[in-house]
């Protein structure tokens, strides 16, 4: 089993690019919320998510079958969120 030591020095970065968004995400629950909370809330996340399926899952090396699908999952799950969102926003 060889490791290439570049793919191991790039996980650990995207390990470590988690852990500082990990504490960006706790430093901005100490904040007062206010307008600007909750997307810089979701655009974390987002980008955590992004890393995790980039790097982790190595989804940029799969094929485009796989990448297809894992698109399809975003997809849904952007469903899933409008419609949550939709029935939030609009109860009284």
């Amino acid at each position: 089993m060889t490791t290439n030591a570049l793919s191991l020095s790039r996980l650990g970065l995207v390990y470590l690019a988690l852990l500082a968004l990990l504490g960006l995400t706790a430093t901005a629950m100490l904040l007062p919320p206010g307008p600007w909370s909750t997307p810089i809330a979701l655009g974390v996340a987002t980008a955590k998510g992004a890393l995790i399926f980039f790097y982790f899952m190595r989804l940029r090396e799969r094929p485009g079958l796989i990448r297809l699908f894992a698109l399809a999952g975003f997809f849904w799950l952007a469903i899933l969120m409008a419609l949550t969102f939709a029935d939030f926003f609009t109860r009284g």
